[in-house]
């Protein structure tokens, strides 16, 4: 290594990094890096020099900006992960070695050649050393390219010889994109057949790519047009990489003439949910703001996982859509895996089934037409049949169309006549006001519909309900285990006549109505409670990973050996999972790095204990005990005690110190490695507070042995009565 000069030097848990500001390097004053280090890094816009054996020998970051970001999650990561210098190298010590869990998805594919390697790795630095002079949003449409290439490289995502031609196009794609930006803008207006479009993900800020199939004329037209949302079906080889590759070169089964049709990524293959739904929810904002898409006029699709996916966001955004078609898929969790009641997994996962099983959720797809197909002989004909049964018990008849003499794909003629349904559901869509409006739901992330939003229920996890129907231009309303309602004037489709709900006439209200059930009778309020479960902040742990987060790792030592190796163990083997299989980079910073400003923007992932991790011990300071505490010797919560040398709190609660955000202390999203062998089982695992005692090591399917566990009331306390 070259000597260095004029650097600033900065010690942290046995390491002295030479900087130098000025030019952004960072220079070790040891040779190598464990792997998740080396990793981390490759995602960044740096400029690496490997040594043969794989050692790092410096890393150059492209601007001093981008130097001090990633500079400080280097150290992070030395520190979380207490990496010591001995002999020249650098060894992680004995007693932090985790549990090895086999990852599922991607799978690995073919070796990549070691030339093949260093040359897309020093063509991917070149483009992302020029792009950081350039916006987030603006560099989106490099980004999408160069991450794909990247986590192909890193997790041996090619599958066959012949995709080292997909990692050059796409490079040589994102250079011509680049050199278009440095002239000013990309032109989309000129490509009118496919595009392959990225944009920047709120969940982690990570570029997530989409497809486009664009009609004749579409960049001339003065009327805005339809847009079409298809949903993929499960590939679990079809990372990035393949996606954009053949997002580039097909149109789909679906082209609609004279329409607009996008194919969200969604996170390859989490089934649409989590941050999938989000960022489906987020390409259809971004393709209604960049092309002339009449929002009035979504229509939904999707095909085995996509029908699944179909299924799912249309019964949990019903006012996003006009028309919806599911294809095969799956509809539920337990019917769909067999499971006998004797094979129930605990009381506890049962209830959160009801977050995404689409049953619980079925009077919202009366606001709109739903045809669902099947294939006659096909096994996912399943989901269209429980759908069917649920329509009927609510007095309704699903359109169930079925390919004759078909398996698992369309029979053309039907798929001709789904989508001839849809073009007229779309063209006559919203031209009146509805008569009639339904809103269901067991879950509050769920609880909209145009100017009706339920902000309370009386028993969490619950059917609940609020039917509205006009008559001329007056409401009436009735409800069902709602015990917080709210009505927004200012929305455009606010009725302005009466409103009775529940036999009780609100003729006089504000322009936000907040209304709460007392005795059965609905009072106005002027404001809520502040600390109370509502849309957005009602839990499980799994909620927090649908919105903006940031991971904040300790900078300390835990107060106990064993807590310590499982925090850096499930740290480190989330923020892997997370780039493996959610697509993205997680935010990271040092706990002695955040921001009253990142509280307020960010929910808040919070690793290790009071110890070691100065903002869980600011958040137990701020809550003051009042419903779980963790010191040097217990960890409380509610009237259980347990012992702190050997359990960890793995939890979701209001960030104290800014009530509207999350924090959650040790968990990422709670299905595991064992339950992506199929996309019905990627659901919430754990409930609100859980207990977790270090005598069992983590597995493919559990953090480890949950001692207690449960959900908190509607008040963020214990409930005993939904405690396990």
């Amino acid at each position: 290594m070259p000597p260095p000069v004029s650097h600033e030097t900065s010690y942290l848990n046995g390491f002295r990094f030479l900087t130098k500001p000025a030019t952004g390097t960072v220079e070790p004053s040891v040779k190598c890096y464990p792997t998740p280090i080396l990793n981390f890094l490759r995602m960044q816009p740096t400029m690496l020099q490997l040594n043969r054996n794989r050692s790092l020998h410096s890393v150059h970051f492209c601007s001093p900006s981008v130097h001090a970001a990633v500079a400080h999650l280097v150290l992070a990561f030395c520190l979380h992960h207490t990496v010591l210098p001995q002999a020249g190298f650098c060894q992680e010590r004995p007693d932090v070695d985790c549990v090895k869990i086999e990852r599922l998805l991607p799978p690995q594919g073919i070796e990549i050649a070691d030339a093949d390697s260093k040359r897309w790795t020093s063509e991917l630095d070149a483009i992302d050393k020029q792009a950081a002079t350039l916006s987030a949003e603006d560099v989106a449409d490099v980004a999408v390219l160069t991450k794909a290439s990247r986590l192909a490289i890193e997790f041996r995502e090619l599958y066959q010889d012949k995709d080292a031609a997909k990692v050059d196009r796409l490079i040589k794609l994102a250079q011509t994109r680049l050199e278009q930006l440095k002239l000013g803008s990309i032109d989309w207006s000129k490509d009118t057949k496919r595009q392959v479009r990225g944009f920047i993900s709120a969940v982690d800020g990570s570029a997530q790519p989409l497809g486009l199939v664009l009609p004749e004329g579409w960049a001339t037209s003065k009327k805005p047009v339809p847009l079409y949302v298809w949903l993929h079906g499960r590939g679990d080889k079809s990372t990035d990489l393949h996606f954009i590759s053949e997002r580039l070169d097909k149109n789909g089964e679906v082209v609609p003439a004279g329409a607009i049709v996008v194919h969200p990524f969604g996170r390859q293959c989490v089934g649409f949910k989590s941050a999938g739904e989000t960022d489906v929810m987020e390409a259809i904002d971004f393709v209604c703001k960049n092309y002339p898409v009449d929002k009035g006029r979504v229509v939904l699709m999707g095909f085995s996982m996509g029908g699944a996916g179909a299924w799912h966001l249309a019964a949990h955004y019903p006012d996003r859509f006009v028309a919806v078609s599911p294809g095969a898929g799956f509809a539920d969790t337990s019917r769909y895996q067999n499971l006998k009641p004797e094979n129930f997994p605990p009381k506890y996962e049962q209830i959160l089934w009801s977050i995404y099983d689409v049953p619980g959720y079925t009077r919202n797809l009366f606001n709109f037409p739903v045809v669902a197909y099947s294939g006659e002989l096909d096994k996912q004909m399943q989901a269209a049949s429980l759908m069917e049964e649920s329509f009927a018990v609510e007095g309704q008849k699903l359109t169930h169309l079925i390919g004759p003499g078909m398996g698992h794909k369309y029979h053309p003629d039907t798929l001709k006549e789904i989508l001839k349904r849809m073009a007229d559901a779309q063209s006559t869509a919203r031209q009146s006001e509805p008569t009639q409006l339904w809103l269901q739901t067991k879950h509050l992330r769920y609880s909209s519909r145009d100017w009706i939003t339920i902000d309370g229920m009386e028993v969490h996890y619950a059917d609940t309900r609020v039917d509205a129907k006009r008559e001329g231009k007056d409401w009436t309303i009735t409800t069902k285990n709602v015990s917080r309602l709210q009505l927004d004037k200012a929305h455009n489709s606010m009725p302005r006549g009466k409103i009775t709900i529940d036999g009780k006439l609100m003729d006089k209200y504000s322009e936000l109505v907040n209304l709460t059930r007392k005795n059965g009778q609905w009072e106005e309020e002027t404001e809520w409670p502040l600390l109370r479960k509502h849309p957005g902040l009602s839990g499980p742990i799994d909620d927090a990973f649908l919105d903006p987060f940031l991971v904040v790792l300790p900078s300390g030592k835990s107060a106990h050996p064993r807590v310590q190796q499982w925090v850096r163990c499930e740290s480190a083997g989330f923020i892997d999972r997370w780039r493996g299989l959610f697509r993205g980079q997680p935010r990271v910073k040092l706990d002695s790095e955040v921001t009253a400003e990142d509280m307020r923007k960010y929910h808040l992932i919070l690793w290790g204990d009071a110890q070691s991790n100065s903002v869980i011990r600011q958040t137990l300071a701020a809550h003051k005990a009042e419903t779980f505490d963790w010191t040097k010797d217990n960890v409380k919560i509610g009237e259980h005690t347990f012992d702190a040398a050997s359990h960890v709190p793995a939890l979701v609660y209001p960030n104290p110190q800014f009530p509207e955000r999350y924090i959650v202390l040790n968990s990422g999203p709670t299905f595991r490695q064992a339950h992506d062998r199929t996309n019905s089982l990627q659901n919430p695992h754990l409930p609100d507070w859980n207990i977790i005692s270090l005598d069992t090591p983590p597995s493919a399917s559990s953090p480890g042995r949950i001692a207690k566990c449960g959900f908190f009331d509607d008040g963020w306390k214990v409930d005993p009565k939904q405690t396990w």
